[in-house]
């Protein structure tokens, strides 16, 4: 049997800080979701002026990047390229904003954020990603 790393509480706080600071930084009213490996809410806050819809796209989001194991992009791309029958998907938020967290070939959890624009979403998941100071993310 091998080990696998997983998120720890500390670690989903230094993401959220680092994901919260990053928007504040640029005035961006969003919500960060943080989810484990399984696309189980760790965390979710909605930044003061952020819609409400965007708590659902931010989980949506991380949950997407975490059960496909990559950006949400990248099925954004899959369908804006014509493949639409990729939107029968079980998966909720094929927008870019999903990040997912790699620890060598182990996924240990995501980071959605809605918000602003799909990709300065994604610069706010991956700021708060880059607070775990993993090489291979």
């Amino acid at each position: 049997m091998r080990t696998k790393p997983v998120l720890t509480d500390d670690d989903v706080k230094a993401i959220a800080a680092a994901a919260e600071a990053h928007a504040l930084e640029h005035h961006w009213n969003v919500t960060i979701a943080i989810v484990d490996d399984g696309g189980h809410l760790l965390h979710l806050h909605r930044l003061e002026g952020a819609g409400a819809s965007t708590a659902e796209m931010a989980t949506g989001k991380a949950r997407t990047a975490v059960l496909g194991r990559r950006e949400t992009k990248v099925y954004e791309d899959m369908i804006k390229q014509g493949r639409v029958a990729f939107l029968s998907a079980p998966m909720t938020a094929m927008l870019e904003g999903g990040v997912p967290i790699m620890v060598g070939a182990d996924i240990v959890g995501a980071v959605g954020v809605s918000g602003v624009k799909s990709e300065q979403d994604a610069t706010i998941a991956r700021a708060g990603i880059a607070a775990l100071k993993i090489e291979n993310v």
